[in-house]
């Protein structure tokens, strides 16, 4: 776990446009998102390049909706860590990626260590993952609250 924050690329105005529209639909052709930013394909193409290899476009993923694809509930899972050694952290950073389940996980300021978002397919499920989480590391306490609807999903950042 570094301290350090990551660097911070240089994003022009051109460079948000691009972000935007890739955030909105990733299936774009390189030609369309050239003529909407108003550029040649071939500077817009070495743009997205640029910004893959600096780290600021992450991926390009289909969004699926979760409850079409059987996975129907969603849990926030608190987590309070035994204790904030660097080996202890390192462990359950690690121990995280196991679990596919998990498609969100936060380390907090305050009196909660970590925040997971597991989506599952029901409460069998859940209990499932439940037992794999207190094996993989030790944990203080773990508090589950579970979603009754999704108001609001992740979408684009604001740019």
């Amino acid at each position: 776990m570094s301290s350090e924050p990551p660097s911070r690329p240089e994003l022009d105005v051109i460079d948000r446009r691009i972000l935007a529209i890739l955030q909105d639909d990733a299936a774009l052709t390189i030609a369309e998102i050239a003529s909407l930013v108003g550029l040649s394909q071939t500077p817009c193409w070495r743009r997205i390049q640029r910004l893959e290899r600096e780290g600021v476009i992450l991926s390009r993923a289909a969004i699926l909706d979760h409850r079409k694809v059987g996975l129907s509930l969603t849990a926030l899972v608190f987590i309070k860590a035994p204790d904030h050694s660097t080996r202890w952290l390192a462990h359950f950073a690690e121990a995280l990626k196991a679990f596919p389940e998990i498609v969100e996980a936060h380390r907090l300021a305050g009196d909660i260590d970590y925040v997971l978002q597991v989506i599952v397919a029901d409460m069998a499920a859940y209990d499932r993952f439940y037992a794999r989480l207190i094996a993989a590391a030790p944990l203080k306490s773990v508090t589950t609250r579970f979603a009754l609807e999704d108001v609001k999903q992740r979408g684009p950042l604001p740019l």
